[in-house]
């Protein structure tokens, strides 16, 4: 983990940037920079990570433009060639480590923020000395990850903790992060293991076990581009999996004696599967809409080495015990969500989401 020094100048807002081959969107994005509405003493902390486009010298030649509006660039990495670059937890750790301010807002060089970002999300943060603090969204194009960015800018301030373990990650994403420098500080930075580590869910989940909050400013403060060079393309699903399991066992499942899992096709029996051999013990049922898995009667775990093999009772789902794992995707259909609200329950007390 990295460890930080602040430098002696200080600054309220340092604008946090990784940058590896940012050419093509680096205009719009410092632009956008170059226009927030925020009136207090601002850096732009830049660390280049091996880029071979010209990234450094586009970024520089912006430094007087910035500088005429108080914000002081500073920006680091290798002159020349040194091979391949170290991946994004090492270089917001770099851009981190170089900065002076007291709050951190953290951008991608293929984003663009509204001009009102800083000023909005500073003084939430201000209010929230240890939150993350997030921001509405919108995608370009506009038409992709529609139930993505549908779901994130939907969340409750409730659900910004409770849906903390599904496959969409971060209930506030990354590119949106604004917090206090004590919150990167006090979970020790972002991972370095490189390329296919996902440094933001790392990050995100060792906040929450520090008793971190999440909060979001209900406003639409990012434009996230979405393409196909993006560095969330190069983590596997499955890593992302076993990284959901791990943390649901860990936050969740060991406070609970037992429990049913919502789903007995696939993915509720890859659930199962997947736990631990003494979480494995906790799960009574398994529950479903569909009338074929319920004549079943119940699912057998045909890889255990236990003798007889593990049975699990498949019920219809309004016959189903709390507390319950959901292995449902949100958001297909009305059915799934109206069938949820008819038993009364509590999120997060009562169920969980894991799809």
């Amino acid at each position: 983990m990295a460890t930080y020094s602040t430098p002696n100048e200080t600054f309220e807002v340092s604008i946090i940037m990784p940058v590896h081959n940012g050419s093509p969107w680096l205009a719009e994005c410092l632009l956008s920079v170059l226009n927030q509405t925020y009136q207090g003493p601002m850096q732009l902390s830049v660390y280049d990570d091996a880029s071979t486009d010209g990234s450094r010298e586009l970024i520089e030649a912006w430094r007087q433009k910035l500088g005429e509006r108080n914000i002081n660039l500073i920006i680091s990495g290798p002159l020349y060639d040194s091979g391949k670059p170290k991946g994004v937890g090492y270089a917001k750790n770099r851009a981190i480590a170089q900065s002076c301010g007291k709050y951190l807002c953290f951008l991608d060089a293929d984003d663009v923020m509204h001009p009102d970002r800083v000023s909005s999300q500073v003084l939430a943060a201000m209010a929230n000395p240890n939150a993350i603090v997030g921001c509405k969204f919108h995608r370009e194009p506009a038409d992709s990850t529609q139930r993505y960015t549908q779901w994130a800018n939907a969340l409750s301030s409730e659900q910004l903790c409770c849906q903390v373990y599904t496959s969409h990650g971060p209930t506030v994403i990354m590119p949106t992060w604004f917090c206090h420098r004590d919150v990167v500080e006090r979970a020790g930075g972002f991972d370095e293991s490189g390329k296919g580590t996902p440094e933001d869910l790392l990050f995100f989940h060792r906040h929450l076990e520090l008793d971190g909050t999440i909060i979001r400013v209900d406003q639409d403060l990012l434009m996230y581009r979405y393409h196909p060079l993006a560095e969330t393309f190069s983590i596997s699903e499955e890593t992302i999996w076993e990284l959901r399991v791990k943390f649901l066992e860990k936050r969740v499942l060991c406070h609970w004696e037992e429990f049913s899992i919502w789903n007995a096709g696939k993915q509720g029996r890859k659930l199962y599967r997947s736990l631990s051999p003494r979480n494995r013990k906790k799960v009574t049922m398994f529950c479903d809409v569909d009338e074929s898995k319920i004549q079943k009667g119940c699912y057998i775990y045909e890889e255990s080495k236990e003798i007889p093999k593990p049975k699990i009772p498949i019920v219809h789902f309004s016959t189903v015990r709390p507390p319950i794992v959901i292995c449902v995707k949100l958001g297909l259909s009305g059915n799934f969500e109206d069938n949820l609200s008819s038993l009364g329950l509590k999120e997060g007390m009562d169920y969980v989401h894991f799809n």
